[in-house]
């Protein structure tokens, strides 16, 4: 596999269980970590980050790596540095490796060839997020222990998450069946439609996704078709199998997609994702910067 990562469209199942394995063996303390000291890995934010942004910066830190948080408010981007330099800039002050988020769809697309320092998608506009896909899958396997013949419904914004479009391909290409609920303006083609209510009960994956306010803040009626026919309650939670989970990639809105108490329920994953995305970016970092030399 390419040291870089910045979709999944080319990885085979494969690849996809080598990544997890190596991530599994992380959280299972099989591998040393702390080995890679002297390496430093910068992560290039351009849009605001979390958990994908601080979980990258703990798990070059647990692999021993120094780290560069970029801050695009007081960098050269101001007086109109392009991305592209930027990023020659990191390569050329001797990174062992960068993460790049930036609200951009595709922003590596004219340049990737260009740049020989390994780069790993923190996310592009409505694109791609390949890390938090791996780290989904990784939660999943823990609990189902396969891929294969699993119901997965993604409710809600399928049309500009790009949680859900990089979710959509590399499931089914799993084997798993994937659903979608929402309403008709956010809709995609390309899986099931479902009704979320009705179809619930037969699903093991229930994967909310939040409701974008900065959307449709002058569209009332979408927030409360939104209440009205896609919010996880605690009522439907009792409806869902017994070994069904509930995902969100976050932030969640609690009380609007998803029941506050339904958050921390039993069957909810969504801080084991969390503390998966430790483990797959590590496993992702270790394999950017191990026998580093530059990637082809």
């Amino acid at each position: 596999m390419n040291k870089s990562l910045f979709n999944l469209d080319d990885w085979t199942k494969e690849d996809v269980n080598q990544c997890l394995n190596e991530a599994l063996a992380f959280k299972k303390a099989e591998k040393i970590v702390n080995y890679h000291q002297e390496k430093v890995v910068a992560n290039l934010f351009f849009e605001p980050s979390t958990r994908t942004h601080y979980s990258f910066d703990v798990a070059a830190h647990k692999l021993g790596c120094k780290t560069l948080n970029f801050n695009e408010k007081v960098s050269s981007t101001k007086k109109g540095e392009s991305l592209y330099d930027t990023i020659k800039t990191f390569e050329a002050l001797g990174v062992d490796a960068m993460v790049v988020r930036h609200p951009e769809n595709e922003y590596y697309k004219t340049w990737e060839n260009k740049i020989k320092t390994p780069i790993l998608n923190g996310g592009d506009g409505s694109g791609n997020h390949p890390t938090q896909s791996l780290l989904d899958l990784l939660t999943i396997k823990e609990h189902f222990g396969h891929f294969e013949g699993l119901k997965v419904m993604i409710v809600g914004d399928l049309k500009y998450s790009r949680v859900a479009k990089t979710n959509m391909k590399i499931m089914q290409k799993l084997g798993m069946e994937v659903f979608g609920a929402s309403i008709d303006e956010l809709y995609v083609n390309g899986i099931k439609k479902a009704n979320f209510k009705t179809d619930l009960p037969h699903m093991d994956v229930v994967m909310l996704l939040r409701y974008q306010f900065e959307r449709f803040a002058e569209q009332e009626n979408y927030h409360l078709d939104y209440l009205k026919n896609y919010k996880l309650t605690k009522a439907l939670v009792e409806t869902m199998k017994p070994n069904a989970i509930i995902m969100h990639p976050a932030p969640f809105n609690r009380g609007i997609e998803i029941d506050d108490e339904v958050v921390e329920c039993s069957q909810s994953k969504i801080f084991d994702q969390m503390s998966n995305g430790v483990f797959v970016r590590m496993a992702l970092i270790n394999r950017a910067i191990s026998d580093q030399g530059k990637q082809n």
